[in-house]
Protein backbone atom coordinates (compact mmCIF):
# COMPACT_ATOMS: atom_id res chain seq x y z
CA UNK A 1 0.00 0.00 0.00
CA UNK A 2 1.42 3.34 -1.11
CA UNK A 3 1.36 6.23 1.40
CA UNK A 4 1.55 9.88 0.37
CA UNK A 5 2.15 12.90 2.56
CA UNK A 6 0.65 16.26 1.69
CA UNK A 7 0.00 19.63 3.32
CA UNK A 8 -3.54 21.01 3.17
CA UNK A 9 -4.65 24.45 4.37
CA UNK A 10 -8.24 24.74 5.59
CA UNK A 11 -9.82 28.05 6.55
CA UNK A 12 -12.40 27.78 9.35
CA UNK A 13 -14.22 30.11 11.73
CA UNK A 14 -14.82 29.29 15.36
CA UNK A 15 -15.52 31.07 18.62
CA UNK A 16 -12.63 31.21 21.06
CA UNK A 17 -13.17 32.10 24.71
CA UNK A 18 -10.18 34.29 25.52
CA UNK A 19 -9.18 34.87 29.17
CA UNK A 20 -10.19 38.54 28.81
CA UNK A 21 -13.64 37.61 27.47
CA UNK A 22 -14.12 35.04 30.23
CA UNK A 23 -13.17 37.64 32.84
CA UNK A 24 -15.60 40.15 31.31
CA UNK A 25 -18.48 37.63 31.39
CA UNK A 26 -17.76 36.63 34.99
CA UNK A 27 -17.53 40.24 36.18
CA UNK A 28 -20.82 41.16 34.51
CA UNK A 29 -22.58 38.39 36.44
CA UNK A 30 -21.07 39.32 39.81
CA UNK A 31 -23.27 40.97 42.40
CA UNK A 32 -21.89 44.08 44.13
CA UNK A 33 -20.58 42.00 47.02
CA UNK A 34 -18.95 39.42 44.74
CA UNK A 35 -17.37 42.10 42.56
CA UNK A 36 -15.90 43.93 45.54
CA UNK A 37 -14.49 40.67 46.92
CA UNK A 38 -12.95 39.96 43.52
CA UNK A 39 -11.43 43.46 43.39
CA UNK A 40 -10.02 43.11 46.91
CA UNK A 41 -8.27 39.93 45.81
CA UNK A 42 -6.90 41.59 42.67
CA UNK A 43 -5.65 44.58 44.67
CA UNK A 44 -3.67 42.17 46.83
CA UNK A 45 -2.28 40.23 43.86
CA UNK A 46 -1.57 43.16 41.54
CA UNK A 47 0.47 46.07 43.01
CA UNK A 48 -0.15 48.20 39.92
CA UNK A 49 -3.89 48.40 40.70
CA UNK A 50 -4.99 51.08 43.14
CA UNK A 51 -8.27 52.43 44.49
CA UNK A 52 -6.68 55.86 44.87
CA UNK A 53 -6.53 58.35 42.05
CA UNK A 54 -2.81 58.28 41.39
CA UNK A 55 -3.15 58.02 37.64
CA UNK A 56 -6.54 57.84 35.94
CA UNK A 57 -6.83 55.33 33.17
CA UNK A 58 -9.38 56.17 30.57
CA UNK A 59 -10.19 52.79 29.01
CA UNK A 60 -8.99 52.54 25.37
CA UNK A 61 -7.12 55.85 25.02
CA UNK A 62 -4.90 55.27 28.03
CA UNK A 63 -4.51 51.58 27.23
CA UNK A 64 -2.97 52.55 23.86
CA UNK A 65 -0.67 55.12 25.47
CA UNK A 66 0.49 52.61 28.11
CA UNK A 67 1.13 49.94 25.46
CA UNK A 68 3.08 52.48 23.40
CA UNK A 69 5.14 53.30 26.47
CA UNK A 70 5.89 49.60 26.93
CA UNK A 71 6.88 49.04 23.29
CA UNK A 72 9.01 52.20 23.06
CA UNK A 73 10.75 51.71 26.40
CA UNK A 74 13.90 50.18 24.92
CA UNK A 75 14.38 53.17 22.58
CA UNK A 76 14.09 55.81 25.33
CA UNK A 77 17.32 57.47 26.50
CA UNK A 78 17.71 57.66 30.24
CA UNK A 79 19.61 60.49 31.89
CA UNK A 80 22.90 59.76 33.68
CA UNK A 81 21.40 59.89 37.16
CA UNK A 82 18.82 57.23 36.28
CA UNK A 83 21.51 55.02 34.81
CA UNK A 84 23.61 55.28 37.93
CA UNK A 85 20.63 54.63 40.21
CA UNK A 86 19.54 51.54 38.30
CA UNK A 87 22.93 50.28 37.19
CA UNK A 88 23.61 46.59 36.87
CA UNK A 89 25.96 46.71 39.86
CA UNK A 90 23.17 48.04 42.11
CA UNK A 91 20.41 45.93 40.57
CA UNK A 92 17.24 45.48 42.67
CA UNK A 93 14.89 42.49 42.54
CA UNK A 94 11.77 44.50 41.69
CA UNK A 95 9.56 41.40 41.44
CA UNK A 96 10.15 40.57 45.09
CA UNK A 97 9.73 44.21 45.98
CA UNK A 98 6.40 44.42 44.15
CA UNK A 99 5.09 41.33 45.90
CA UNK A 100 5.85 43.06 49.16
CA UNK A 101 4.26 46.35 48.11
CA UNK A 102 2.06 46.59 51.20
CA UNK A 103 5.02 46.83 53.60
CA UNK A 104 6.10 49.95 55.49
CA UNK A 105 8.72 50.92 52.89
CA UNK A 106 5.99 52.20 50.57
CA UNK A 107 4.16 54.41 53.03
CA UNK A 108 5.83 57.52 51.56
CA UNK A 109 4.34 57.10 48.09
CA UNK A 110 2.46 60.23 46.96
CA UNK A 111 -1.01 58.99 47.85
CA UNK A 112 -2.76 58.35 51.14
CA UNK A 113 -4.33 55.08 52.16
CA UNK A 114 -7.49 55.85 54.09
CA UNK A 115 -8.85 53.27 56.45
CA UNK A 116 -12.44 52.43 55.55
CA UNK A 117 -14.87 52.39 58.46
CA UNK A 118 -16.85 49.18 58.63
CA UNK A 119 -20.37 49.82 59.88
CA UNK A 120 -20.48 46.20 61.06
CA UNK A 121 -18.46 47.44 64.05
CA UNK A 122 -21.46 49.45 65.23
CA UNK A 123 -24.05 46.66 64.98
CA UNK A 124 -25.10 45.24 68.34
CA UNK A 125 -24.63 41.49 68.67
CA UNK A 126 -27.84 39.51 68.35
CA UNK A 127 -29.20 37.84 71.49
CA UNK A 128 -30.34 34.27 70.96
CA UNK A 129 -33.47 32.80 72.51
CA UNK A 130 -31.41 30.63 74.87
CA UNK A 131 -29.33 33.60 76.03
CA UNK A 132 -32.50 35.61 76.66
CA UNK A 133 -34.02 32.78 78.75
CA UNK A 134 -30.81 32.09 80.68
CA UNK A 135 -30.60 35.77 81.62
CA UNK A 136 -34.14 35.63 83.03
CA UNK A 137 -33.29 32.41 84.86
CA UNK A 138 -30.61 34.23 86.86
CA UNK A 139 -33.30 36.63 88.17
CA UNK A 140 -35.44 33.84 89.67
CA UNK A 141 -35.39 32.61 93.26
CA UNK A 142 -34.95 28.96 92.29
CA UNK A 143 -32.38 26.92 94.20
CA UNK A 144 -29.03 26.25 92.55
CA UNK A 145 -30.05 22.63 91.99
CA UNK A 146 -33.26 23.69 90.24
CA UNK A 147 -31.36 26.27 88.21
CA UNK A 148 -29.05 23.54 86.90
CA UNK A 149 -32.07 21.54 85.74
CA UNK A 150 -33.70 24.68 84.29
CA UNK A 151 -30.52 25.51 82.39
CA UNK A 152 -30.51 22.04 80.82
CA UNK A 153 -34.17 22.40 79.84
CA UNK A 154 -33.55 25.84 78.30
CA UNK A 155 -30.65 24.47 76.28
CA UNK A 156 -33.07 21.93 74.82
CA UNK A 157 -35.67 24.44 73.62
CA UNK A 158 -35.77 24.63 69.81
CA UNK A 159 -35.68 27.80 67.69
CA UNK A 160 -39.49 27.98 67.64
CA UNK A 161 -39.59 28.01 71.45
CA UNK A 162 -40.85 24.45 72.02
CA UNK A 163 -39.42 21.93 74.47
CA UNK A 164 -37.35 19.34 72.64
CA UNK A 165 -36.83 16.76 75.41
CA UNK A 166 -39.04 14.49 77.50
CA UNK A 167 -39.48 14.58 81.29
CA UNK A 168 -38.06 11.05 81.49
CA UNK A 169 -34.75 12.25 80.04
CA UNK A 170 -34.49 15.03 82.62
CA UNK A 171 -35.38 12.61 85.45
CA UNK A 172 -32.72 10.16 84.33
CA UNK A 173 -29.97 12.81 84.24
CA UNK A 174 -30.80 14.84 87.37
CA UNK A 175 -32.87 12.41 89.47
CA UNK A 176 -35.76 14.85 90.00
CA UNK A 177 -39.43 13.92 90.33
CA UNK A 178 -42.22 14.67 87.84
CA UNK A 179 -43.64 17.33 90.14
CA UNK A 180 -40.27 19.06 90.41
CA UNK A 181 -39.84 19.02 86.63
CA UNK A 182 -43.31 20.54 86.15
CA UNK A 183 -42.52 23.25 88.69
CA UNK A 184 -39.32 24.17 86.85
CA UNK A 185 -41.01 24.13 83.42
CA UNK A 186 -43.88 26.25 84.75
CA UNK A 187 -41.32 28.79 85.96
CA UNK A 188 -39.64 28.93 82.53
CA UNK A 189 -43.07 29.34 80.90
CA UNK A 190 -43.49 32.64 82.76
CA UNK A 191 -40.46 34.02 80.92
CA UNK A 192 -40.61 36.21 77.84
CA UNK A 193 -41.54 35.45 75.12
CA UNK A 194 -44.86 34.09 76.38
CA UNK A 195 -45.53 30.47 75.48
CA UNK A 196 -41.90 29.40 75.48
CA UNK A 197 -41.02 25.88 76.76
CA UNK A 198 -44.41 24.52 75.65
CA UNK A 199 -44.73 20.94 74.50
CA UNK A 200 -47.72 21.38 72.16
CA UNK A 201 -49.40 24.17 70.20
CA UNK A 202 -52.41 23.92 72.50
CA UNK A 203 -50.27 24.45 75.61
CA UNK A 204 -48.46 27.37 73.96
CA UNK A 205 -51.71 29.19 73.07
CA UNK A 206 -53.29 28.52 76.48
CA UNK A 207 -50.30 30.06 78.28
CA UNK A 208 -50.57 33.22 76.18
CA UNK A 209 -54.37 33.45 76.41
CA UNK A 210 -54.29 33.20 80.23
CA UNK A 211 -52.10 36.30 80.39
CA UNK A 212 -53.62 38.32 77.55
CA UNK A 213 -57.31 37.42 77.80
CA UNK A 214 -57.67 36.51 81.51
CA UNK A 215 -58.83 32.93 81.00
CA UNK A 216 -61.69 33.75 78.60
CA UNK A 217 -63.79 30.55 78.68
CA UNK A 218 -64.78 30.64 74.98
CA UNK A 219 -61.16 31.16 73.91
CA UNK A 220 -60.04 28.36 76.23
CA UNK A 221 -62.68 25.97 74.83
CA UNK A 222 -61.75 26.75 71.21
CA UNK A 223 -58.04 26.19 71.87
CA UNK A 224 -58.67 22.90 73.67
CA UNK A 225 -61.21 21.39 71.29
CA UNK A 226 -61.51 23.28 67.99
CA UNK A 227 -58.08 24.28 66.69
CA UNK A 228 -58.63 22.29 63.48
CA UNK A 229 -62.00 23.98 62.87
CA UNK A 230 -60.40 27.34 63.61
CA UNK A 231 -57.70 26.67 61.02
CA UNK A 232 -60.39 25.97 58.42
CA UNK A 233 -62.48 29.00 59.54
CA UNK A 234 -65.47 26.80 60.44
CA UNK A 235 -66.89 29.43 62.77
CA UNK A 236 -70.49 28.24 62.51
CA UNK A 237 -69.50 24.67 63.48
CA UNK A 238 -67.57 25.94 66.53
CA UNK A 239 -70.48 28.19 67.57
CA UNK A 240 -72.95 25.31 67.28
CA UNK A 241 -70.70 22.97 69.30
CA UNK A 242 -70.17 25.53 72.08
CA UNK A 243 -73.75 26.80 72.05
CA UNK A 244 -72.49 30.38 71.87
CA UNK A 245 -73.57 33.29 69.61
CA UNK A 246 -71.63 33.20 66.33
CA UNK A 247 -70.48 36.82 66.76
CA UNK A 248 -68.90 35.98 70.15
CA UNK A 249 -67.14 32.97 68.64
CA UNK A 250 -65.89 35.11 65.73
CA UNK A 251 -64.47 37.64 68.20
CA UNK A 252 -62.77 34.86 70.21
CA UNK A 253 -61.26 33.37 67.05
CA UNK A 254 -59.90 36.77 66.03
CA UNK A 255 -58.18 37.06 69.41
CA UNK A 256 -56.65 33.58 69.13
CA UNK A 257 -55.23 34.46 65.69
CA UNK A 258 -53.32 37.31 67.33
CA UNK A 259 -51.40 34.85 69.54
CA UNK A 260 -47.93 33.65 68.52
CA UNK A 261 -47.85 29.92 67.60
CA UNK A 262 -44.03 29.99 67.46
CA UNK A 263 -42.84 32.17 70.36
CA UNK A 264 -39.15 31.72 69.56
CA UNK A 265 -39.57 32.89 65.98
CA UNK A 266 -38.74 36.53 66.74
CA UNK A 267 -35.24 35.47 67.81
CA UNK A 268 -34.46 32.92 65.10
CA UNK A 269 -35.61 35.33 62.36
CA UNK A 270 -32.79 37.74 63.23
CA UNK A 271 -30.33 35.37 61.55
CA UNK A 272 -32.36 35.46 58.32
CA UNK A 273 -32.16 39.24 57.85
CA UNK A 274 -30.42 40.10 54.59
CA UNK A 275 -29.11 43.54 53.77
CA UNK A 276 -29.21 44.68 50.16
CA UNK A 277 -27.11 47.40 48.54
CA UNK A 278 -28.66 48.80 45.34
CA UNK A 279 -26.53 48.37 42.24
CA UNK A 280 -28.48 51.03 40.38
CA UNK A 281 -30.19 54.16 41.70
CA UNK A 282 -32.90 55.97 39.73
CA UNK A 283 -33.90 59.46 40.82
CA UNK A 284 -36.42 61.84 39.32
CA UNK A 285 -34.94 65.29 38.76
CA UNK A 286 -37.00 68.05 37.09
CA UNK A 287 -39.49 65.52 35.67
CA UNK A 288 -36.70 63.43 34.18
CA UNK A 289 -35.29 60.15 35.45
CA UNK A 290 -31.57 60.00 36.14
CA UNK A 291 -29.82 56.60 36.27
CA UNK A 292 -26.73 56.16 38.43
CA UNK A 293 -24.79 52.91 38.49
CA UNK A 294 -23.55 52.77 42.08
CA UNK A 295 -19.80 52.86 42.69
CA UNK A 296 -20.27 49.92 45.05
CA UNK A 297 -21.47 47.99 42.00
CA UNK A 298 -18.74 49.24 39.67
CA UNK A 299 -15.91 50.77 41.75
CA UNK A 300 -13.28 52.89 40.04
CA UNK A 301 -9.72 51.63 39.91
CA UNK A 302 -6.53 53.40 38.87
CA UNK A 303 -3.00 52.57 37.79
CA UNK A 304 -0.36 53.08 40.48
CA UNK A 305 1.98 55.71 39.02
CA UNK A 306 4.90 54.50 41.11
CA UNK A 307 5.03 51.11 39.38
CA UNK A 308 4.11 52.28 35.88
CA UNK A 309 6.96 54.84 36.03
CA UNK A 310 9.44 52.00 36.56
CA UNK A 311 9.01 51.07 32.90
CA UNK A 312 10.97 54.21 32.03
CA UNK A 313 13.94 52.89 33.98
CA UNK A 314 16.69 50.53 32.86
CA UNK A 315 15.47 47.33 34.56
CA UNK A 316 16.39 43.73 33.90
CA UNK A 317 14.26 41.68 31.50
CA UNK A 318 12.44 39.61 34.14
CA UNK A 319 11.40 42.69 36.10
CA UNK A 320 10.23 44.47 32.95
CA UNK A 321 8.23 41.42 31.88
CA UNK A 322 6.65 41.18 35.33
CA UNK A 323 5.57 44.84 35.34
CA UNK A 324 4.24 44.55 31.77
CA UNK A 325 2.20 41.49 32.75
CA UNK A 326 0.71 43.17 35.81
CA UNK A 327 0.05 46.42 33.92
CA UNK A 328 -1.79 44.63 31.12
CA UNK A 329 -3.83 42.65 33.67
CA UNK A 330 -4.71 45.88 35.50
CA UNK A 331 -5.78 47.61 32.28
CA UNK A 332 -8.05 44.69 31.38
CA UNK A 333 -9.72 44.72 34.80
CA UNK A 334 -10.34 48.48 34.59
CA UNK A 335 -11.69 48.11 31.06
CA UNK A 336 -14.00 45.23 32.07
CA UNK A 337 -15.35 47.12 35.09
CA UNK A 338 -16.16 50.09 32.86
CA UNK A 339 -17.75 47.77 30.31
CA UNK A 340 -19.80 46.18 33.08
CA UNK A 341 -20.97 49.60 34.25
CA UNK A 342 -21.95 50.55 30.69
CA UNK A 343 -23.85 47.29 30.08
CA UNK A 344 -25.82 47.57 33.33
CA UNK A 345 -26.65 51.21 32.50
CA UNK A 346 -27.93 50.33 29.02
CA UNK A 347 -30.05 47.46 30.33
CA UNK A 348 -31.60 49.60 33.08
CA UNK A 349 -32.16 52.51 30.67
CA UNK A 350 -34.06 50.17 28.35
CA UNK A 351 -36.11 48.81 31.28
CA UNK A 352 -36.90 52.37 32.39
CA UNK A 353 -38.12 53.34 28.92
CA UNK A 354 -40.20 50.17 28.59
CA UNK A 355 -41.71 50.25 32.09
CA UNK A 356 -42.15 54.04 32.33
CA UNK A 357 -45.81 53.66 33.36
CA UNK A 358 -44.70 51.63 36.37
CA UNK A 359 -42.37 54.40 37.56
CA UNK A 360 -45.05 57.04 36.97
CA UNK A 361 -48.20 55.23 38.15
CA UNK A 362 -47.22 52.16 40.19
CA UNK A 363 -47.14 48.31 40.04
CA UNK A 364 -50.61 48.09 38.47
CA UNK A 365 -49.08 49.37 35.22
CA UNK A 366 -46.18 46.93 34.99
CA UNK A 367 -45.99 45.54 31.44
CA UNK A 368 -45.00 42.10 30.24
CA UNK A 369 -41.30 42.05 29.45
CA UNK A 370 -38.81 39.37 28.38
CA UNK A 371 -35.04 39.20 28.18
CA UNK A 372 -35.34 39.09 24.40
CA UNK A 373 -37.17 42.44 24.33
CA UNK A 374 -34.28 44.17 26.10
CA UNK A 375 -31.60 42.21 24.21
CA UNK A 376 -33.08 43.27 20.86
CA UNK A 377 -33.36 46.87 22.03
CA UNK A 378 -29.70 47.25 23.05
CA UNK A 379 -28.41 44.76 20.44
CA UNK A 380 -26.82 42.17 22.71
CA UNK A 381 -27.45 38.49 23.39
CA UNK A 382 -30.15 37.44 25.88
CA UNK A 383 -27.50 35.80 28.06
CA UNK A 384 -25.76 39.18 28.42
CA UNK A 385 -28.98 40.75 29.71
CA UNK A 386 -29.48 37.79 32.06
CA UNK A 387 -25.98 38.22 33.51
CA UNK A 388 -26.39 41.99 33.80
CA UNK A 389 -29.49 41.68 36.01
CA UNK A 390 -28.51 38.55 37.96
CA UNK A 391 -28.57 39.20 41.72
CA UNK A 392 -28.73 42.98 41.26
CA UNK A 393 -31.10 45.51 42.83
CA UNK A 394 -32.53 48.86 41.79
CA UNK A 395 -33.45 51.74 44.10
CA UNK A 396 -36.11 54.03 42.60
CA UNK A 397 -38.83 56.41 43.86
CA UNK A 398 -41.22 53.41 44.05
CA UNK A 399 -38.92 51.45 46.38
CA UNK A 400 -36.15 48.85 46.25
CA UNK A 401 -36.62 46.08 43.68
CA UNK A 402 -34.64 43.19 42.33
CA UNK A 403 -34.10 44.03 38.66
CA UNK A 404 -35.59 40.65 37.72
CA UNK A 405 -38.90 41.98 39.08
CA UNK A 406 -39.37 44.09 35.95
CA UNK A 407 -39.33 41.02 33.70
CA UNK A 408 -42.91 39.84 33.98
CA UNK A 409 -44.77 37.02 32.32
CA UNK A 410 -48.38 37.73 31.45
CA UNK A 411 -51.63 36.64 29.87
CA UNK A 412 -53.29 37.64 26.64
CA UNK A 413 -55.94 40.32 26.50
CA UNK A 414 -58.56 41.48 24.03
CA UNK A 415 -56.93 44.91 23.70
CA UNK A 416 -53.76 43.68 22.03
CA UNK A 417 -50.89 43.92 24.50
CA UNK A 418 -50.54 41.25 27.19
CA UNK A 419 -51.17 42.02 30.86
CA UNK A 420 -48.38 41.26 33.33
CA UNK A 421 -48.89 38.82 36.19
CA UNK A 422 -48.06 41.59 38.68
CA UNK A 423 -50.85 43.79 37.29
CA UNK A 424 -53.31 40.91 37.60
CA UNK A 425 -52.22 40.33 41.21
CA UNK A 426 -52.85 44.00 42.00
CA UNK A 427 -56.34 43.76 40.46
CA UNK A 428 -57.10 40.61 42.49
CA UNK A 429 -55.86 42.26 45.69
CA UNK A 430 -57.95 45.37 45.06
CA UNK A 431 -61.10 43.34 44.35
CA UNK A 432 -60.68 41.28 47.54
CA UNK A 433 -60.00 44.41 49.62
CA UNK A 434 -63.35 45.82 48.47
CA UNK A 435 -65.37 42.63 49.03
CA UNK A 436 -68.10 42.16 51.63
CA UNK A 437 -66.44 40.07 54.35
CA UNK A 438 -69.79 38.37 55.04
CA UNK A 439 -69.94 37.23 51.40
CA UNK A 440 -66.35 37.00 50.12
CA UNK A 441 -65.90 36.67 46.37
CA UNK A 442 -64.73 33.35 44.93
CA UNK A 443 -61.84 32.70 42.56
CA UNK A 444 -64.35 31.88 39.82
CA UNK A 445 -66.08 35.23 40.33
CA UNK A 446 -62.74 37.05 39.95
CA UNK A 447 -61.96 35.03 36.82
CA UNK A 448 -65.34 35.95 35.29
CA UNK A 449 -64.84 39.65 36.11
CA UNK A 450 -61.40 39.71 34.50
CA UNK A 451 -62.72 37.91 31.42
CA UNK A 452 -65.34 40.63 31.06
CA UNK A 453 -62.52 43.19 31.15
CA UNK A 454 -60.85 41.33 28.29
CA UNK A 455 -58.21 39.61 30.44
CA UNK A 456 -58.45 35.87 29.99
CA UNK A 457 -57.40 34.19 33.25
CA UNK A 458 -58.57 30.79 34.48
CA UNK A 459 -59.85 30.11 37.99
CA UNK A 460 -56.78 27.97 38.70
CA UNK A 461 -54.45 30.84 37.75
CA UNK A 462 -56.43 33.20 40.02
CA UNK A 463 -55.99 30.73 42.91
CA UNK A 464 -52.25 30.55 42.20
CA UNK A 465 -51.84 34.35 42.19
CA UNK A 466 -53.99 34.67 45.33
CA UNK A 467 -51.78 32.16 47.17
CA UNK A 468 -48.66 34.09 46.08
CA UNK A 469 -50.22 37.22 47.59
CA UNK A 470 -50.78 35.35 50.87
CA UNK A 471 -54.57 35.74 50.67
CA UNK A 472 -56.81 32.97 52.01
CA UNK A 473 -59.56 31.29 50.01
CA UNK A 474 -63.09 32.73 50.14
CA UNK A 475 -64.27 30.09 52.64
CA UNK A 476 -61.48 31.06 55.06
CA UNK A 477 -62.05 34.79 54.59
CA UNK A 478 -65.72 34.64 55.55
CA UNK A 479 -66.65 36.54 58.70
CA UNK A 480 -69.82 36.61 60.82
Amino acid sequence: MKMNFSLNLVQTQKLVMTPELRQSIEMLQYSSLELNEYIKEELLNNPILSKDEVLKVDSEKNEISEEKKINDKENDNQDNESKEEYSVENEIDWKSLANDFSSDRFKKVNYEVKDEVSYDNFIASEETLNEHLLFQLQLTVLSNRYKEVAKYIIENIDTNGYLDISSDEVKEIYGVSDDEIEEIINTIQTFEPLGVASRTLEECLLIQSRVKYEDDLIIKAIIKNHLENLGCNRISIIAKALGEPITCVQDACDKIKKLEPKPGRSYSSLKDVKYVTPDVIINKVDNEYVIVVSDTSAPKLYINKFYSSLLNQNLNDSTTAYIKEKLNAALKIIKNIEQRRNTIYRVVKSILDYQLDFFEKGPMYLRTLTLKDIADEIEVHESTVSRAISGKYMQCPNGLFEIKYFFQSGVSSSFGEGVSSESIKMIIKEMINKENSNKPISDQFISNELNELGIKVSRRTIAKYRDELGILSSSKRKRY
